[in-house]
């Protein structure tokens, strides 16, 4: 089989040239790899404003678009999805509502429900609260407020998300695809009940293999940061690329009818 194309799904307001590092990373391994745009975050790119919105179902439009031109420059290269943050509940409900990757990785993935956060999740809360006020106001999500400048109806949809615990799409079963799922520890925005709750929501458990990448585990200079992971991610490179491995052999061995765990 040949080695894989890894599509990175952003954290919210995170551009693509973020992930460079990680990239790189990647391709050091013989492995490709691509930062899909974020939408409003580009260099040069229009913004979010009163007149330029979009949602969580046209965020996975373009992440199926993606794979199917990933698919149509190479048929038999294998595609792996790789969900940072927001990216990992977009990239969950692509592989729901789209003709799925063949694997998934989160990074730092949650149900932003405010009742899995410390301190009664008020924080989280009142930032679900301001959301449809400001954006009702405004048009659009403006700065300082987290995820700015955020597009009304994506910034609405999250806010819904933390304060219901129900995601913006459909979860009409759960995924079956080998999954990789990454928790940073000491994660303070996909905190460790946040991330269990949208592995068991999301994925069936027989697809999923859980990685906790530990601060000792870091190299000199790195962290398990929820964002500045990414500066120097080798221990989730290694991890991914080692179970990808697992997968295939699995695969391989039942005649591709089962996963890795």
């Amino acid at each position: 089989m040949r080695s894989p194309l890894v599509l990175i799904v952003a954290a919210m307001a995170v551009p693509s040239a973020f992930y460079r590092p990680l990239v790189s990373e990647i391709e050091s391994r013989g492995w490709q790899a691509r930062a899909l745009p974020q939408r409003g975050f580009e260099r040069g790119a229009p913004v979010a404003s009163r007149s330029a919105d979009w949602s969580y179902a046209d965020e996975m439009q373009s992440i199926a678009d993606a794979v199917a031109a990933a698919r149509a420059e190479a048929p038999d290269r294998p595609v792996i999805l790789l969900g940072h943050s927001l990216g990992a509940q977009l990239v969950a409900g692509h592989q729901l509502h789209h003709a799925p990757a063949d694997g998934f990785v989160t990074v730092g993935a949650s149900v932003p429900h405010f009742r899995s956060y410390p301190y009664g999740g008020v924080p989280v809360l009142l930032m679900g609260l301001m959301v449809p006020v400001v954006t009702r106001a405004r048009g659009f999500l403006p700065r300082p407020f987290f995820g700015a400048p955020g597009a009304r109806t994506l910034m609405r949809e999250w806010a819904r998300f933390v304060r219901s615990g129900r995601p913006p799409f459909d979860v009409p079963r759960r995924i079956a695809t080998p999954t990789l799922v990454v928790q940073l520890q000491g994660d303070t925005y996909a905190v460790s009940g946040s991330n269990k709750v949208f592995t068991e929501l999301m994925i069936e458990p027989e697809a999923v293999t859980r990685w906790v990448y530990t601060k000792d585990a870091t190299p000199e200079g790195g962290t398990t940061h929820h964002v500045r992971w990414v500066r120097s991610p080798g221990p989730v490179v290694d991890r991914m690329v080692d179970w990808w491995a697992q997968t295939c052999s699995a695969n391989a061995s039942s005649g591709g009818h089962e996963h890795a765990r």
